[in-house]
C-alpha cells in the first residue's frame, strides 16, 4: 500500500486550478473544474469562495465543511 502525502501547502488560482505542495516537496496542479459540476463542489463556483481554499489536517478544505481527500488531489494531479 503506498504512503498517504499530505498536502502543506495550497494556491487556489483564479483558472479553478489548485497549486498543492504535498510533504515530499513535489509541486502539482489539480484541475477542480470537473468537479465543480458535483455536490459539494458547486458551491466553489463562486470565486470568492474558491479562492478562500486551505490546508486543514493535510487536505484542501473550504469553508462550509468541503473538503477533497487527499488521495485524490494526489492521484488526479499533474
Amino acid at each position: 500500500m503506498e504512503r498517504l502525502l499530505d498536502v502543506i501547502r495550497v494556491e487556489p488560482r483564479a483558472d479553478d486550478t489548485l497549486l498543492l505542495l504535498f510533504e515530499n516537496n513535489e509541486e502539482r496542479v489539480f484541475d477542480m473544474k470537473p468537479l465543480l459540476a458535483e455536490k459539494p463542489f458547486t458551491k466553489l463556483r463562486d470565486k470568492r469562495l474558491f479562492l478562500k481554499a486551505r490546508v486543514v489536517l493535510g487536505t484542501v478544505a473550504w469553508p462550509g465543511n468541503i473538503d477533497i481527500a487527499p488521495e485524490t488531489l494526489w492521484d488526479c494531479s499533474t
